[in-house]
């Protein structure tokens, strides 16, 4: 196994820092997906001079302390004579006010002309999306760094496919999935608590963090179903409303969790009202709260369906965000009573073209939902993937972006 796998973030942010200096650059991701090992790799690549501090266990309503670090960055710059250096900031966003701060600093070095270069890295995308449309508007460049794909698991530790779709990409747990026990409880453990208690309700007023958490569980368990949230709150010991799920369930989709995917349709009302279908962002995630055991449900046929299914929306979900399009799924009841309704799995739009997708696993037949959705919306390309399909492999290695080219 290889910690010193290089992803390709690795080579965008490296070409960005040995550029003369002109934008600050935002390194943001989930939890557990290597933002502090890329930033590592990157800076024992390269010959700047570099500081790099943690955020980490500072006071949150310290906001002074980034100016102290920042100054003593540029102090050593002088003492030592340097005509560039590097500052690295982790966890940048458990700072109070920490882009006005940033933005203060930035500025005095670019009037100062002080060759100080900067790179942030923050796991919350709620706060930096926050601090970075406010106040530090067109002094950064953002890189995205998501989970990881099925290719980048089989290349840095020999994942099989089958292993992919059911125990995600997570690279800190890679090497535990032999031992499932272990596996299941170092994705509760080490994952899930911290992104819960510390991304998500650190960032946003929660009234009921016992909610958020059942929520959470309870939806990653849903994960490639349907289900409406007065169904789900059923479910749940200290319901809440459906206003307050949905909000907690927007914010768990902000923090690159779990995500409750709209319905397809032509206007955004219908799509608010629709059902929520539900969809982890790594299957790790689904496997930690449902599954029984990787021999158990791999020979489930039923059941190993929903986990491709799954797998499917995680990829599409990872691509999303960086090359610009929307995930949906769709669905028609049926005209008769007794047949099955028409549903396609997956609808991707960017700028206006859509693309359907339905997922196939050897036990699924082919409902009319894919030739029924065509009729009436004229996609761009629609198609299977999985059985009689483009295959699984080809799908989920591939670069996502190249179907709207």
């Amino acid at each position: 196994m290889s910690m010193n796998y290089i992803r390709e973030q690795f080579h965008t942010l490296k070409a960005r820092i040995e550029e003369p200096r002109r934008f600050m650059q935002v390194l943001v991701g989930p939890r557990q997906v290597g933002k502090t090992t890329l930033v590592h790799q990157v800076v024992q690549d390269i010959s700047l001079p570099h500081t790099v501090e943690v955020a980490d266990a500072v006071e949150p309503k310290d906001s002074d302390w980034i100016r102290r670090v920042w100054e003593s960055a540029r102090t050593t710059m002088r003492l030592r004579g340097e005509s560039e250096r590097l500052l690295v900031i982790d966890e940048v966003q458990k700072i109070d006010n920490w882009s006005e701060v940033v933005k203060r600093e930035w500025d005095e070095d670019t009037r100062h002309e002080v060759n100080l270069k900067v790179v942030l890295l923050g796991s919350s995308r709620l706060l930096l999306k926050k601090g970075l449309t406010e106040s530090l508007a067109g002094r950064f460049e953002l890189i995205r760094l998501g989970h990881w794909s099925y290719k980048e698991m089989k290349d840095a530790f020999g994942l099989s496919l089958d292993e992919y779709i059911y125990f995600g990409g997570y690279p800190g747990a890679a090497t535990l999935i032999k031992d499932e026990k272990r596996w299941r409880k170092y994705i509760k453990d080490a994952l899930v608590a911290p992104a819960i208690e510390k991304d998500v309700l650190m960032t946003s007023n929660i009234y009921k963090p016992a909610l958020m958490k059942q929520l959470f569980e309870l939806g990653c368990g849903y994960s490639a179903e349907m289900l409406s949230l007065t169904k789900l709150m059923g479910q749940l010991q200290d319901a809440g409303n459906v206003t307050t799920l949905a909000s907690y369930l927007e914010i768990l989709d902000q923090c690159a969790l779990l995500t409750g995917l709209q319905k397809y349709a032509n206007d955004e009302a219908r799509k608010r009202s629709s059902i929520p279908k539900y969809q982890v962002y790594n299957n790790a995630l689904l496997t930690a709260y449902k599954g029984r055991s990787f021999e158990t449900d791999r020979t489930d046929a039923r059941l190993w369906g929903r986990w491709v299914e799954s797998a499917v929306g995680a990829h599409l979900l990872a691509m999303a965000d960086e090359a610009g399009f929307e995930v949906y799924y769709w669905r028609e009841p049926a005209k008769n009573r007794g047949d099955k309704d028409n549903e396609v799995d997956f609808i991707l739009v960017n700028d206006g073209e859509v693309i359907a997708i339905e997922v196939k696993s050897g036990r699924r037949t082919m409902n009319s939902g894919l030739p029924s959705f065509a009729n009436t919306f004229h996609p761009k390309k629609s198609f299977v993937v999985g059985s009689g399909g483009v295959s699984l492999e080809d799908f989920l290695s591939a670069d996502i972006k190249v179907l709207f080219d």
